[in-house]
C-alpha cells in the first residue's frame, strides 16, 4: 500500500512522520502545498490520519514500538498534551518544567526508552526543535539525535534544507492547541468529571447518558456562562475485567485496552462529547500519584495488613481476583453474580460471599486458602468522613438518590476495605512481599481522575489540591455512588493532605431498553456504535437521551418514543419555529433582519419578552442545579412560546397590512431564534452550529453571559437591525413508523439471539439457492480450465454448510443478515452461480437454456426439500503467506493465501477483532474456493476463510485443517 503525506512546508509536525519513515525504512510520498496556495492539512493517505503522533505511530509500527510499547505511548501522550502546548504558547516556565522532567527521565541514557531511538524520541525531538536554546540540560540528548541520518533527513524534508530559516514557521500561530487551563483566583473554577467508562466493552446508551453525555451538557453550559472549567474523563483500563476480556478475545490486556479505548473515543466523538481531556489510566502519572497516595496513607497509619482466606483455583494455580469468581448472590439469589458486585441487586460482595462459587477461568470449584492483603481502615476514618458527607450533602449539592445510597453505607457501619488484588494488570503495590499483587481497581480507578488531569496540565495540583478555589462536580450512575462518596473521599482524607473533594454530584438511575435491562455482557439494547449505524442524526440521539434522562427513577428507551420525540418535539416544535422565522425573513425581507418599530407591535413584543425572560431564568437555575432534564424541557417550552407568537400574530397577514408592524414581530422572532440556538447548545451542539450558520452569527456572540441573558426580556435587541442572514435549511427529518419497526426488529433480544436469527434466515436462503442450481449445469466430461490440482468441480458454493458460530459468521462475513451464507466464514465473498473458479476468478459454469419442465436456473419450479449437498463445496487447506489490515476497513484483513495454484489467492476476511495480525502470518487455514469474487471496500476477495467458535463461545478460531 502506497502512503502519501500531505503537509504545509515548514510544518515541523510533518518531520515526525518523515523521521519515523526513515528509521523504519518505510517509503512514503511527500506532497507539500505550493507557495501561494492554502496550507495543506497534515494528512496521511489512504488511511486518513491527521494527528502527527498517530501518523508517526502508524508508519513506525512495531519497529519503533518495541517491548516497551506502553512507556513509549505514555511519552507520546505527554508530548501532545503537555510539552507541545507549552512550546506553541512559548511558555518559558512550562518549557523549563518539562525539560526538567525529561532530564530526570533520561538520566545518563541517550534515549527515553530502551537503547535505540523510538517514537518517544522522535516526538520529543520534533517538539523541542524550535526551542533548543531553552532546553538547557538536554543538549547532549538533542545533539545525539540530531546527528542521526534519519533525524537529519526528516527535518530537512519537513522544513527544507535551510531548516534554521524555516523555524519562523515551525511554531504555527493560526490554530494553536489551547493552553491547558488552570484555576484563576477570583473566578469560578469548576473541575468536572464523569465516571471513567470501563474499557472491556462497547458503551451502551445507558452508560452514555449516565456519565459522559450528562457531564458534557453541564461542561458546555459552564463554558457558555464564562466559568473557568475543565471536563476530565478517560477509560478505566486496569483490573480483572480487562484480564478476563483479554482471555476471551485471545489478546493481551494492553491490546484489549488499545482496541476498546479507540472504540470509546470514536463513539464519544460521534456523540459530540467535548472533553478537555479524554485519557487513560495506564500512565506513569497514574503510577506515580497512586503509589504516592498509598505511601502517604501508610505513613499516616491508615492502612492495615491482614491475612485472609481467599478463593484459590487449583486448576489455574492462582488466587482468584473477585471478577474471576461467579456464583449465586447471597442477597437476591441472582445466579450469575460477580465476586465483587451483583449486577441484579447492586450490592457489593466479596467472592467468599457467593453461593456455589465457580472459577471463571476453568469452570472448577475453587478452594479457600490464606493470603495477605492491605486494607484501608475505613472505620478509623469514619468520623472525619461523616463530617464531610454531612456538611457537603446538606449544602444541597448532592442528588437525593446519592444521599440515600451514601447514608445507607454509613448507617450500616464501615468495614476495612481491601485495596490490593492478586493480578498482574494494574498499578504495582510498592511494598516488599507484594510483587504479585496490584491495587484494587476501585482504589486505583478514582485516582485516574487525578492522573488524567496530570496528563492534561503539568500543574495538576492547582486543580486537585486547591479546595478553596475549585469546585469538583462529578457525574455517574447510581451503582458508582459509594466509591465516589465514601471510598475515594476517605482515601484522600486519610492522607491528611489538602485535597479538592467532591462538592456536587449528579447521579442517574438506570435507563432500560424496551422493558428490560441493558446488558453489555449479553448484548441487550442499543450500543454507541449501533447509534451511528441507524442513520438517525446525533442531535436526535442526544435530545432523546437527555429528555429521557433517568434523574429520579429508572426510565425506558423505546424506539416509538424516540420517533415521537423527534417528530413531535424537534421537528414540529423547535425545527418548525426556527425554519418558519428564518424562511420568512429570507424570502420576504431579502434575508435582512428588520428593525423593531418604536410603537407598532411594541406591546406584543414586550409581552413575548415577559413570557420568555422568566423561563430563561428558570432554565439557568435548572442547569446550575444540574437538573438537565428540566433544562431541555424549559428550552422546548420557550420554543413553543415562539411558535404560538408566530401563529397568533400571523406575520404573513401583517406583511400585507403594515410591513413595519410585521418587522417588529420578525425582529423579536429572530432574537428568539438566536436565543434558542444558545439555550440548546449544551444539549444539541450540532443543531446550534447549523442555526448559527444560517443566522450568520458567531458562537461567541451568543454565549450565555449575564448581559446576553438579560436580552431575553427584550428579544428584538439580540440581533441588530440590518443583519444579513444566510439561506435557511431544514434542521430535522421525520422518522417513519416503518423505520421504527425495522430498528426495533434489528436490535431485538440479545446479540447472540439476533445473530442466530440472522444465520437461520441465511441458512434457509442458502439451502434454497443450493437446490435451485441443478447438477446438469455442469456437463459431464467437460471440466473448465483449472490448475491441475483443482480437478474436482464443486458446482454450488452457496450450499449450506454446518454453522459453527452465528456471532462469528455475522461479525466476520461483513454481509447484511439477509445475504450471509450459513457458514461461519470470515470472507465477504458469496456465490451467485455454482462452479469452481478458474485462475482468473471467474465461474466456469456454463448456463444452459430453459428446460420445458422448469428446470435450470431460470425455471419456476419450486425447489424440493432435500438438504444441501455439502460435498459440493470446494474446501481446501491453504497457508496465509501474508496478512495486513484493510486500508479502508478497520475490521478486515487482506490476506495472500497459497493453495497450490500458480499464484496466491487474495482473500478479505473479518478476523481482526478475533485474531491478532501477528498470528495471521504463515498460518494454515481452510478456505471455500468456489465462490464468486466479491469486492470488499475496493479490495477483491477470491475465497472464504472458515472460522468457528470455541465450545464456550468465548473465542473465535480460523479453521486450520
Amino acid at each position: 500500500m502506497s502512503l502519501t503525506l500531505d503537509f504545509a512546508p515548514g510544518d515541523l509536525q510533518a518531520s515526525k512522520a518523515c523521521i519515523a519513515a526513515a528509521l523504519a525504512e518505510v517509503a512514503i510520498k511527500l506532497h507539500a502545498s505550493k507557495p501561494g496556495s492554502p496550507p495543506a492539512q497534515l494528512l496521511l493517505s489512504p488511511v486518513d490520519l491527521t494527528q502527527p503522533n498517530a501518523i508517526a505511530q502508524y508508519i513506525g509500527g512495531s519497529v519503533l514500538l518495541p517491548d516497551y510499547a506502553l512507556e513509549v505511548l505514555n511519552w507520546l501522550d505527554w508530548e501532545e498534551t503537555v510539552l507541545r502546548p507549552q512550546v506553541y504558547a512559548q511558555d518559558s516556565a512550562g518549557i523549563k518544567q518539562a525539560v526538567q522532567h525529561l532530564q530526570s527521565a533520561l538520566g545518563s541514557s541517550s534515549h527515553l526508552v530502551g537503547t535505540a531511538p523510538t517514537l518517544a524520541d522522535i516526538v520529543i525531538y520534533a517538539a523541542l526543535y524550535p526551542v533548543q536554546d531553552q532546553a538547557e540540560g538536554l543538549q547532549k540528548y538533542l545533539q545525539h539525535l540530531g546527528q542521526l541520518p534519519a533525524f537529519q533527513k526528516g527535518i530537512e524534508q519537513a522544513l527544507g534544507k535551510d531548516s534554521k530559516q524555516a523555524l519562523q514557521h515551525a511554531l504555527p500561530q493560526g490554530a494553536l492547541p489551547q493552553k491547558p487551563r488552570v484555576p484563576i483566583p477570583g473566578k469560578r473554577n469548576i473541575l468536572i468529571t464523569s465516571a471513567l467508562p470501563y474499557v472491556n466493552n462497547v458503551p451502551h446508551l445507558g452508560n452514555i447518558i449516565g456519565c459522559v453525555l450528562s457531564a458534557d451538557v453541564y461542561a458546555r453550559y459552564c463554558r457558555s456562562r464564562g466559568y473557568n472549567c475543565i471536563y476530565i474523563c478517560g477509560t478505566d483500563e486496569y483490573g480483572t475485567a480487562t484480564e478476563t476480556k483479554a482471555l476471551e478475545e485471545g489478546l493481551t490486556p494492553q491490546q484489549i485496552c488499545d482496541k476498546y479505548n479507540k472504540i470509546h473515543a470514536d463513539i464519544y466523538e460521534w456523540f459530540d462529547i467535548a472533553f478537555d481531556k479524554f485519557g487513560r489510566t495506564p500512565t506513569w502519572q497514574q503510577t506515580e500519584i497512586g503509589q504516592g497516595i498509598f505511601n502517604t496513607l501508610d505513613k499516616a497509619g491508615q492502612l492495615v495488613e491482614q491475612t485472609i482466606e481467599q478463593l484459590y483455583s487449583e486448576a489455574a494455580g492462582k488466587f482468584l481476583a473477585d471478577r474471576f469468581v461467579t456464583g449465586t448472590c447471597p442477597k437476591c439469589k441472582f445466579e450469575d453474580a460477580r465476586g465483587d458486585q451483583c449486577d441484579s441487586c447492586g450490592n457489593l460482595l466479596n467472592p467468599t460471599d457467593l453461593i456455589n462459587p465457580k472459577c471463571k477461568l476453568t469452570g472448577t470449584t475453587p478452594v479457600l486458602r490464606t493470603t495477605k492483603h492491605i486494607f484501608l481502615d475505613l472505620p478509623k476514618l469514619s468520623p472525619q468522613l461523616q463530617a464531610y458527607i454531612t456538611d457537603t450533602s446538606n449544602k444541597g449539592g448532592w442528588s437525593n438518590n446519592c444521599v440515600q445510597v451514601t447514608n445507607s453505607w454509613m448507617r450500616d457501619g464501615l468495614k476495612v476495605r481491601c485495596i490490593t488484588r492478586d493480578l498482574k494488570w494494574g498499578t504495582a503495590v510498592p511494598r516488599a512481599g507484594y510483587e504479585d499483587k496490584v491495587f484494587y481497581v476501585w482504589f486505583d480507578a478514582p485516582i485516574g481522575y487525578i492522573s488524567i488531569t496530570a496528563n492534561y496540565v503539568s500543574d495538576w495540583r492547582a486543580w486537585w489540591q486547591n479546595p478553596d478555589d475549585v469546585e469538583l462536580v462529578q457525574f455517574m450512575g447510581k451503582d458508582n455512588v459509594p466509591f465516589h462518596t465514601v471510598i475515594f473521599p476517605a482515601t484522600l482524607l486519610g492522607t491528611g493532605e489538602k485535597w479538592t473533594l467532591m462538592k456536587n454530584i449528579s447521579v442517574t438511575e438506570y435507563l432500560n431498553y424496551e422493558g428490560t435491562m441493558f446488558s453489555k455482557s449479553r448484548g441487550v439494547g442499543v450500543f454507541g456504535d449501533h447509534a451511528k449505524e441507524t442513520g438517525i442524526p446525533v442531535e436526535t440521539w442526544r435530545y432523546y437521551l437527555l429528555a429521557n434522562r433517568p434523574e429520579q427513577s429508572d426510565t425506558d428507551f423505546k424506539w416509538s418514543d424516540l420517533a415521537a420525540k423527534n417528530n413531535n418535539e424537534l421537528l414540529a416544535n423547535l425545527g418548525n419555529f426556527i425554519n418558519r422565522g428564518l424562511s420568512f425573513v429570507y424570502t420576504k425581507f431579502e434575508g435582512v433582519v428588520p428593525s423593531a418599530h418604536a410603537e407598532k407591535g411594541r406591546e406584543a413584543v414586550q409581552e413575548l419578552g415577559q413570557q420568555v425572560g422568566p423561563l430563561v431564568d428558570t432554565y439557568v437555575a435548572a442547569l446550575e442545579a444540574r437538573k438537565l432534564k428540566d433544562g431541555i424541557r424549559i428550552a422546548m417550552a420557550i420554543s413553543s412560546v415562539g411558535n404560538k407568537f408566530f401563529q397568533d400574530h400571523k406575520p404573513w397577514e401583517a406583511l400585507k397590512a403594515d410591513k413595519e408592524l410585521c418587522g417588529s414581530y420578525l425582529a423579536a422572532c429572530m432574537g428568539l431564534v438566536a436565543l434558542l440556538s444558545a439555550l440548546v447548545e449544551p444539549y444539541m451542539p450540532s443543531i446550534t452550529t447549523k442555526v448559527q450558520q444560517q443566522l450568520n452569527v458567531s458562537a461567541e456572540s451568543l454565549h450565555l453571559t449575564d448581559d446576553f441573558l438579560k436580552k431575553s426580556y427584550d428579544l428584538s435587541s439580540i440581533l441588530p437591525p440590518g443583519h444579513q442572514i444566510n439561506k435557511p435549511e431544514v434542521l430535522f427529518r421525520n422518522i417513519t413508523d416503518e423505520e421504527v419497526e425495522q430498528l426495533r426488529n434489528r436490535y431485538r433480544g440479545t446479540q447472540s439471539e439476533r445473530a442466530s436469527a440472522s444465520n437461520a434466515a441465511a441458512a434457509s436462503s442458502s439451502t434454497t439457492s443450493a437446490q435451485a442450481v441443478p447438477s446438469k449445469q455442469v456437463k459431464a466430461g467437460k471440466q473448465s480450465k483449472q490448475h491441475p490440482k483443482q480437478q474436482k468441480a464443486a458446482p454450488d458454493a452457496n450450499a449450506s454448510a454446518a454453522s459453527t458460530s452465528s456471532s462469528a459468521s455475522q461479525a466476520a462475513s461483513h454481509q447484511s443478515p439477509a445475504s450471509q451464507p450459513a457458514v461461519a466464514s470470515s470472507s465477504a465473498s458469496s456465490s451467485a452461480a455454482g462452479g469452481a473458479p478458474a485462475a482468473n476468478g471467474q465461474s466456469p459454469v456454463k448456463k444452459e437454456g430453459k428446460k420445458k419442465d422448469g428446470g435450470g436456473s431460470g425455471g419456476s419450479k419450486k425447489a424440493d426439500d432435500r438438504p444441501a449437498d455439502i460435498s459440493r463445496v470446494d474446501l481446501r487447506v491453504g497457508v496465509i503467506k501474508k496478512a495486513w489490515r484493510h486500508p479502508e476497513a478497520d475490521s478486515l484483513y487482506v490476506e495472500e493465501v497459497e493453495i497450490g495454484e500458480e499464484a496466491p489467492r487474495q482473500v478479505v476476511s473479518g478476523l481482526v477483532k478475533y485474531i491478532p495480525e501477528a498470528e495471521m502470518q504463515m498460518r494454515r487455514c481452510v478456505l471455500v474456493c468456489n465462490l464468486k469474487p466479491a469486492n470488499m471496500r475496493g479490495v477483491k476477495s477470491h475465497a472464504m476463510v472458515l472460522a468457528a467458535t470455541s465450545l464456550d463461545g468465548l473465542q473465535v478460531h480460523a479453521l486450520q485443517h
